[in-house]
């Protein structure tokens, strides 16, 4: 199948790969190179055999600290400079390609990151994984410092844009093939999972049913639109999987699943018009938890290769041009969209937040996404912006290619 003949609705956001790289640098170009090689063949095979677009390539490494020198920034700087150096030596083709150095493990570890972040952007993402601590509670130290990495990493990049490559998770597992959530801990060595991008194939589904709508109960549609979206995916799915069984890879190397999120973008359907064509009036109007958990229900219907990473609803607030205008128009707060979450997605993703908002409201965010995390047991993250002098309602001025502009909403 040619790259004329792409499926125009269905692209694969992501091929990823989680390797482990060892404390000697002379190895690392090896590591490197085989994963990157891999990822292409993948790649290639879906785009010219199954005929879907392969946006990004991505590397998951070990923990950083197993790998980089961290006794001081300069020593950790040198190791990351190293290393994107070789990512540039081997990222001879067109496809965007990106790195995950892996979780911080300490506080010491995650107070490198604001720098390194600085100076790597996209390929140095990185997450701290908040667990429970031998009371019931959220682990204190790491939290707090992953809260003073967000303030410091807000003020040390342009518009406070770094934060898109720090995440803090609550309650995930390893082998998330999106960033900067995704991580391992060396048992995902040679392994590959997919992602997808699909907003564009919920809509154009939902716009040939409605006919169906007018005529149906609520609960007979519902249940007509659940089946309709999830026979959709499935069919692509399908497709892929077969892809990916024919397609052969190194010794040891091998596929082990799929996130089967939405994952919007800013160059595909809002998830918005996902939620009107359902019904719902506005994102945030009554009806949206009913909505959220009906498309969780299509996301975890897939059938045709293992369900891995988050396989739910991602609302990622400046990545979709629907979300990001609905801050403007008022129509949910960050209260909302944790609300949202008990039923679907990933939690509070790439949120603005006032630039003065203090570590201490930033913490209580963050222990209700933890706490809600546990509680209910799934995987939830928090990924906040706060935007240097800018307070609640104002609009944000981002640059990045990956960031849609919105209001500024408010940490009560």
């Amino acid at each position: 199948m040619s790259s004329t003949s792409l499926h125009p609705l269905v692209r694969v956001r992501t091929v990823t790969a989680f390797i482990n790289l060892p404390g000697d640098p002379q190895q690392w170009q090896q590591v490197l190179s085989q994963a990157k090689r891999q990822c292409d063949r993948l790649a290639d095979a879906l785009e010219r055999d199954a005929g879907y677009a392969v946006q990004s390539i991505r590397l998951v490494s070990n923990p950083f600290g197993e790998y980089l020198d961290t006794r001081s920034i300069a020593s950790a700087q040198q190791g990351l400079a190293s290393i994107t150096a070789l990512l540039s030596q081997i990222n001879t083709g067109t496809r965007r390609i990106r790195f995950a150095i892996g979780e911080a493990r300490s506080s010491e570890e995650i107070a490198l990151l604001p720098e390194l972040i600085a100076s790597h952007g996209d390929l140095c993402n990185a997450c701290v994984n908040v667990d429970l601590d031998a009371n019931g509670y959220l682990a204190d130290e790491l939290l707090q410092a992953s809260v003073q990495a967000v303030q410091q990493i807000a003020l040390c990049t342009p518009r406070g844009e770094g934060n898109f490559n720090f995440t803090v998770n609550f309650n995930c597992a390893s082998g998330i093939p999106y960033f900067p959530a995704g991580y391992h801990r060396g048992e995902l060595d040679q392994r590959l999972v997919l992602g997808l991008e699909t907003p564009d194939l919920l809509v154009d589904v939902l716009q040939a049913l409605q006919p169906e709508r007018e005529s149906l109960p609520h609960a007979a549609w519902m249940a007509r639109a659940t089946q309709a979206l999830g026979d959709a995916l499935n069919t692509h799915t399908q497709r892929i999987s077969n892809c990916v069984t024919a397609t052969a890879l190194d010794e040891g190397w091998q596929v082990i699943g799929m996130d089967t999120s939405a994952a919007p973008s800013k160059s595909c359907a809002s998830m918005v018009q996902v939620y009107q064509l359902l019904g719902v009036p506005f994102f945030g109007a009554s009806g949206t938890v009913e909505a959220s958990a009906l498309l969780t229900r299509v996301f975890k219907s897939v059938q045709h290769m293992p369900q891995i990473g988050f396989s739910g609803l991602m609302l990622a607030v400046t990545e979709d041009s629907g979300l990001a205008q609905a801050t403007q128009d008022g129509q949910f707060d960050i209260r909302a969209l944790l609300t949202y979450s008990s039923v679907c997605g990933i939690g509070l993703d790439t949120v603005p937040v006032p630039g003065n908002a203090s570590a201490s409201q930033i913490a209580a965010v963050m222990r209700d996404t933890g706490t809600m995390a546990f509680r209910l047991k799934k995987p939830l993250t928090v990924r906040l912006f706060p935007v240097p002098g800018l307070k609640a309602g104002d609009i944000t001025a981002f640059e990045s290619a990956d960031l849609c502009n919105c209001a500024v909403l408010d940490l009560p």
